[in-house]
């Protein structure tokens, strides 16, 4: 018999939101071991909180006994990141009587020195400590021993990692392009500020490695690229460097382009098991080219990755021509992923962890 779960999202992202498409990946997963995943929102950006949450309570009348997999990150639930009435959501949930599971997309509190980020860490704080307690089970996407605030043994508390959002064939091919130029593939860059030292750091590292490789490609696609496009032309205007630039592509597109690169440069942040951006270029196959942060540890370290200190972006130049010039090196870090993505980041391996929590704790 199908057995019902519930996931529960806060207001919709855009103009992609990797939360629903982490959910839509894991309730086709799901089927397999017979749960039925339904997804459902609370849209108070749309309707205002009193509605919306007059909206959930009817919703919840119908969900005693059910478990419902409520999504966390800070800005699903406040426009500034101040989630304070995500614990209004839990307590709602628990008075209708529904098995309360949490997933934490945001695993740490938001960064910054200013005054606002200091409360704003507070209240992040304050509310993940709170929805833990409220919670039957609560799934955090990186292991529990680099969680700065969970303290102790949580006895509900797990860890799995989160997919590459992407229809990853079943079989791929392996073979090498022939008389091409070598080419890196940038998926997504970060908007703001962050973006534009993200953008630097590509222009840097992909002109060392033209200067020592000779031609090159550069594909970089997915969210904010399009806004660099005009800076990442004139950074290596006097490079051979063949450079494509796109915005938000469909699914199945990335995975065309990934397929198409030689490894995966990631810029943004550490890589871990919580970047579904980086897990995308593992699922395909790639040697990723990543920063080493205190995240970046198994299952995420059993891909194919070469690593550098978050703080040494100067040591990724060296890491791209290592990696583009041996053959027989890149040929492993490659295999590697492909082995680190099916036992651990491919949706059958994910859906199965997920089954055996949910059907001990909630």
């Amino acid at each position: 018999m199908t057995r019902p779960v519930i996931a529960l999202l806060g207001r919709k992202d855009e103009p992609t939101d990797a939360v629903e498409e982490y959910c839509r990946y894991l309730g086709t997963a799901l089927v397999a071991h017979e749960i039925q995943l339904e997804i459902c929102r609370v849209p108070w950006e749309i309707y205002g909180w009193p509605n919306a949450l007059d909206a959930l309570q009817h919703q919840a009348k119908n969900w005693r006994g059910v478990c419902v997999l409520v999504q966390y990150t800070a800005l699903a639930w406040s426009s500034r990141g101040f989630p304070h009435r995500f614990l209004r959501v839990l307590k709602m949930l628990k008075s209708a009587g529904a098995r309360v599971g949490i997933i934490y997309h945001d695993v740490e509190p938001y960064h910054g020195e200013r005054l606002i980020d200091f409360l704003r860490r507070f209240v992040q704080l304050r509310t993940m400590h709170r929805a833990l307690v409220y919670s039957d089970v609560a799934i955090f996407t990186v292991p529990l021993d680099n969680i700065s605030w969970l303290a102790g043994s949580v006895t509900h508390a797990h860890f799995i990692p989160v997919g590459p959002n992407l229809p990853i064939p079943e079989t791929r091919s392996t073979d090498s392009r022939k008389n091409e130029p070598s080419t890196i593939g940038v998926f997504s860059i970060t908007g703001g500020a962050a973006g534009a030292y993200e953008t630097q750091i590509i222009i840097s590292a992909v002109r060392y490695a033209a200067e020592r490789l000779g031609k090159l490609r550069l594909l970089i696609f997915g969210r904010n690229a399009e806004l660099r496009e005009a800076e990442l032309r004139r950074g290596i205007s006097d490079f051979l460097v063949d450079l494509s630039v796109e915005g938000v592509v469909q699914a199945d597109q990335v995975v065309q382009r990934l397929s198409a690169c030689d490894l995966l440069l990631f810029v943004r942040g550490p890589i871990s098991s919580r970047r579904s951006s980086a897990i995308a270029g593992i699922a395909c196959g790639l040697p990723v080219v990543a920063f080493q942060g205190p995240d970046t540890v198994p299952p995420i370290t059993e891909a194919g990755l070469v690593l550098v200190p978050s703080d040494r972006p100067d040591q990724l130049s060296a890491a791209l021509v290592r990696v583009l010039s041996e053959r027989g090196f890149r040929d492993d870090l490659a295999a590697r992923s492909r082995v680190a993505f099916q036992s651990h980041f491919a949706w059958p391996s994910i859906a199965a962890r997920f089954a055996t929590i949910l059907d001990k704790k909630c």
